[in-house]
């Protein structure tokens, strides 16, 4: 929580040559942190560190920032539905799309961006809470517009939008291919596209469906 807090400090400071290299040196300790501590991704179950990502996507932002952002939202995502749900419920895809929609956007970004895209396509499975004995079959899952981002910080998000879940944030189910396919495809064309690809070649060696 402490480098979440770090990264939020940082993003408030602005954009110079020095703060950016405290953001990237953040943004690569909390991967770590992340992927040694796997339970410590909840956090980003909610709104407010959720928020200090989407953020950090913002076009102001150069390259190596978003690039290093999309990395650090995979393993804040990875085996955990609930920040998926979060993550659309602050119009997450909106971000990711807009950002690859732009022109000035770097090639290497792009790459990164279509990266997570296929991440984002892969269906999920639902989280078994740590020390149940219960099977996963009866294992509970944890579970538009964006306005544009201010530059002295982060800017907080409805979790109101076309996205979510009106049934309440402690009952959000996992989404099949389909389904996520469905939500990509109101801000990006040729989805479908993608699932094909990610059905032919498994890049993740998991079978989508």
């Amino acid at each position: 929580m402490r480098l979440v807090t770090c990264l939020e400090h940082l993003l408030g400071r602005g954009s110079n040559g020095t703060n950016d290299l405290l953001i990237l040196s953040t943004l690569d300790l909390i991967q770590g942190a992340l992927l040694l501590h796997p339970p410590s991704r909840t956090l980003f179950a909610r709104e407010i560190y959720m928020n200090i990502l989407l953020d950090l996507l913002d076009p102001i932002n150069c390259p190596a920032i978003q690039s290093a952002t999309l990395l650090t939202l995979v393993t804040a995502l990875l085996d955990h539905p609930a920040n998926t749900r979060t993550f659309e419920e602050l119009d997450g895809l909106l971000t990711v799309t807009s950002l690859f929609k732009q022109r000035a956007t770097s090639r290497e970004v792009k790459l990164k961006l279509v990266e997570f895209l296929y991440f984002y396509l892969m269906p999920e499975t639902p989280m078994i809470p740590a020390g149940a004995g219960a099977s996963a079959a009866n294992a509970a899952a944890i579970g538009l517009q964006r306005s544009p981002t201010k530059l002295g910080g982060p800017r907080p998000r409805s979790a109101n939008g076309p996205g979510a879940h009106h049934g309440g944030r402690g009952n959000r189910d996992t989404r099949t291919t389909d389904e996520k396919q469905a939500l990509l495809g109101r801000y990006l064309n040729n989805v479908e596209d993608l699932v094909e690809d990610l059905k032919e070649t498994a890049p993740f060696g998991a079978t989508v469906y």
